[in-house]
């Protein structure tokens, strides 16, 4: 999730257990470790040798539910031992801040569809939970509000309840994103069945800032199938419309060391483009077509073969005036698809 959003998480749910006298101290102490397994980020700025890497490094380590704890407990016996006062005038109360403040943090990432490493070292596929959209005002502003008054009323007796019901609302929001993906995913496999996909790899996730609408992308042998659907307007059998993807240059260059991470990562969830002689790969799991949030360049055709390059990151560019118009008509266009159906459209899958 946004930064914000793991800031005022840490922040609530440590404001919530330590004792009330320390409230605007356990604000300040979950913010810190709500944003702490983020800045990962940094270290692989430098680190990763590129950003293939950078992407699947991304969420591991600092998000490991096998290694948190253990830098919890740390961190609780380092105040504890040497702060100043607070931790070691009610242990017990400050270690399960501590403790919950950084393990919500990647607890609530795996609900995002970008993949979080919950186990790491070991390594199944990353956890995509994919029921929550990346930024999400209606899941976070629970949480803001609870903070915020917390901030200022302080010992107050009835803080703690405040603080309760907007750890209470927000997860029952993750609950909903849950139960609405349940009701999407049943439509989009009765509807892939009688297209004959029923066995076909796919995943839904929410669009933008929002749980009504959803985006269900299945691949097909020559590419994948795009739908929508919108739990307001929609009812009956959801409509697809499918795209290319360059299967057999993908499947040429599945030797290929970024190749592979990025199908671990991924699951698979890719289209594959050769553009200017080089094998692009796109994340289907984040962005709308026909442009998404994560493309690499990650091999060159040389001699009808496939040769490995240091992956190169193709970035969206939203600099121009025309790009950000065009992003905000998407936005709005979004919105209206919520409450309305579009017209009827030909389903187009190549076989």
């Amino acid at each position: 999730m946004d930064s914000l959003t793991q800031i005022v998480l840490g922040g609530a749910v440590a404001a919530a257990i330590a004792p009330p006298g320390h409230r605007r101290a356990a604000l300040l102490a979950g913010a810190a470790l709500g944003t702490l397994p983020d800045l990962d980020a940094l270290w692989l700025g430098f680190a990763a040798a590129d950003p293939v890497a950078n992407m699947v490094d991304h969420r591991s380590f600092s998000h490991s539910l096998l290694v948190l704890p253990w830098v919890a407990a740390l961190i609780w016996w380092l105040f504890k031992r040497f702060g100043n006062g607070r931790v070691a005038q009610s242990p017990l109360r400050w270690f399960w801040a501590i403790q919950l403040a950084l393990v919500t943090h990647p607890l609530l990432d795996a609900f995002t569809v970008y993949g979080t490493q919950l186990w790491w070292p070991l390594r199944p596929h990353p956890t995509m939970g994919s029921s929550v959209f990346i930024i999400d005002p209606a899941y976070t502003v629970w949480l803001l509000l609870g903070c915020v008054v917390a901030w200022f009323a302080r010992a107050r007796p009835w803080v703690g309840k405040v603080l309760g019901v907007s750890l209470l609302v927000s997860t029952a929001y993750l609950g909903w994103g849950l139960v609405a993906k349940a009701q999407v995913d049943r439509v989009a496999q009765q509807s892939l069945a009688a297209m004959g996909l029923g066995d076909a790899p796919r995943f839904s996730v929410p669009m933008p800032f929002n749980t009504l609408l959803w985006r269900v992308v299945a691949m097909t042998p020559s590419g994948y199938v795009v739908g929508d659907r919108s739990l307001v307007a929609d009812h009956g059998p959801m409509r697809f419309e499918g795209y290319p993807s360059n299967v057999q240059a993908l499947r040429e260059a599945s030797a290929i060391p970024a190749v592979q991470r990025l199908q671990w990562f991924n699951r698979g969830f890719m289209r594959a483009q050769v553009v200017d002689n080089q094998l692009v790969l796109s994340d289907l799991r984040m962005g709308l077509e026909p442009d998404y949030t994560f493309n690499f360049a990650v091999a060159e055709q040389v001699d009808g073969q496939w040769r490995a390059i240091v992956p190169q990151q193709q970035r969206m560019d939203y600099s121009s005036p025309a790009a950000r118009a065009d992003a905000g008509q998407r936005l709005a266009a979004m919105w209206q698809r919520i409450w309305q159906v579009p017209p009827a459209a030909t389903l187009h899958i190549d076989p």
